[in-house]
C-alpha cells in the first residue's frame, strides 16, 4: 500500500470549485451536513474511491463560504446553548442559497 499524506486520507475530503480551489475538510462533517455529498462518498462513485468532489457549478468565494456553514452547521446540530448568527454578506445570498439547495444542507 502505497503512503498516503493527511489531505488524502480518508479521513479527509477535497472538494473542487469551478476555478480548481481546494478545500479540505472532515469527511464525517461532510457527510454529516450535507445530503448530496452523503450519497456522493457513501455511494459506489468515484468520489467514493477517491475523495475528491467536483463541483464545476459553484465557484471559489460560494464554496469557500459553504464550507464555513458546514463546520458552522457541525458544530452547533446538538447545542444547547444560544446559537450565533451565521453572517452571510447580502451579495452572496442568491448563489448560497443555489450552493444550498444543490448541496442539501
Amino acid at each position: 500500500m502505497a503512503d498516503q499524506s493527511d489531505s488524502d486520507s480518508p479521513g479527509y475530503v477535497k472538494l473542487v470549485s469551478a476555478e480548481g480551489h481546494e478545500f479540505f475538510m472532515d469527511r464525517d462533517t461532510a457527510i454529516s451536513a450535507s445530503q448530496t455529498i452523503r450519497l456522493m462518498l457513501e455511494g459506489s462513485f468515484k468520489e467514493a474511491q477517491d475523495n475528491i468532489i467536483q463541483l464545476p457549478d459553484i465557484s471559489g468565494y460560494i464554496l469557500e463560504k459553504v464550507v464555513q456553514y458546514l463546520h458552522y452547521k457541525a458544530q452547533y446540530s446538538n447545542s444547547d446553548s444560544r446559537i450565533p448568527e451565521f453572517p452571510i454578506e447580502p451579495e452572496l445570498a442568491l448563489e448560497l442559497l443555489i450552493a444550498a439547495k444543490y448541496l442539501d444542507c
